[in-house]
């Protein structure tokens, strides 16, 4: 085996891991600099997990480097137990704290929205819902759809953007979809059962038309992405929403590996392919940590907002004991999906 060879295998999965630390980087800074911001002390800030490589003390925060680059933690004085020093977390105001819990939510959902606007600014043209053209062999005019019908729903959800088309044909598995497009300004019920096809034990229904596209403008640049950025975003909670209801099961999901698996591929395949994975990764990160689970985000959001309505703290014994059985369970599952994700790759 050459050396190029053995490169072009182990550099998209090199970008990959680097990536997926940048996400959690981006995440653990949010929260360093809104806890600065707040005048809150960090102990220390640390980039990667298990065994330290590299350690260097600041003014009063420590920096770490560790082995093990899928994870990193920012650690405040006061986060998780009681502390007398007055810039210590537990002792600020709760909307101090809660901007500080945030700010890692909104960092990821920053660098998504940043990423998109790359994406989108990339095309040659802006794409619309609009039908544009057909397959030489579609059968979706056979029931009723025309060139110039703009998408509005797909199975009952509403359509904004191209992806929200991509999405919708994705969560359909039969080729049976209903649609609601508007057709000179009068919106029209369709029921089109498309043609599908097998992959790898899954069926794919196939979009047999072409969206239109527009001249690219500043302005449309802008709104496209924030509303891309949207789109990705209820990506995630159909994820969710489909996990819970039976859709997909736990061998579905993915883990670090697989997500790394998933992005070293999209590297080869193409730039735009990198990007979007990209986009939807950092997003799903930061909306997941809002979810109420102990030892995320979300469930320390969910406490402190309790805190702010009854002026009530809970003891300090109970959150810890609760934080540490959600982190259980979360390893455990973590656990779990990597390993589905270690035998689907071999």
């Amino acid at each position: 085996m050459s050396i190029s060879s053995v490169w072009n295998t182990v550099y998209p999965i090199l970008i990959a891991i680097f990536f997926f630390e940048l996400i959690i980087i981006i995440h653990e800074g949010g929260h360093f600099f809104a806890a600065k911001l707040m005048g809150i002390k960090v102990n220390e800030f640390s980039v990667g997990m298990g065994p330290k490589i590299f350690q260097k003390k600041g003014k009063e925060t420590t920096f770490t480097l560790r082995w093990i680059l899928f994870g990193g933690y920012c650690a405040m004085e006061g986060e998780d137990e009681k502390s007398d020093d007055e810039r210590a977390f537990v002792n600020k105001k709760v909307i101090q704290r809660i901007f500080v819990v945030v700010a890692g939510v909104l960092m990821n959902l920053i660098l998504g929205f940043i990423i998109v606007i790359i994406i989108v600014s990339s095309g040659s043209l802006i794409g619309t819902t609009e039908v544009a053209k057909f397959e030489d062999d579609a059968v979706s005019p056979s029931y009723g759809l025309e060139v110039g019908d703009e998408i509005k729903s797909i199975d009952g959800m509403r359509v904004y953007t191209t992806t929200d088309i991509s999405t919708g044909f994705s969560r359909c598995e039969d080729g049976n979809v209903q649609m609601i497009v508007e057709r000179d300004g009068e919106e029209i019920a369709l029921d089109i059962e498309f043609n599908t096809e097998e992959y790898e034990g899954t069926t794919y229904t196939q979009m047999d038309f072409w969206l239109r596209g527009v001249e690219k403008t500043f302005g449309n640049v802008l709104v496209q992405s924030v509303k891309e950025t949207v789109s990705y975003a209820r990506m995630v909670f159909l994820s969710v929403h489909d996990l819970l209801v039976g859709r997909y099961g736990l061998s579905d999901l993915s883990g670090p590996v697989g997500a790394v698996s998933v992005v070293s591929t999209a590297v080869k395949t193409s730039y735009t392919s990198m990007l979007r994975i990209m986009a939807l990764l950092t997003i799903n990160v930061g909306l997941f940590n809002l979810f109420p689970i102990p030892a995320l985000d979300g469930w320390r959001l969910f406490v402190l907002i309790a805190e702010g309505i009854t002026r009530k703290k809970i003891p300090s014994k109970a959150e810890y004991i609760i934080n540490a059985v959600g982190l259980i369970l979360l390893l455990g599952l973590m656990c779990i999906v990597t390993f589905s994700d270690i035998t689907k790759l071999f």
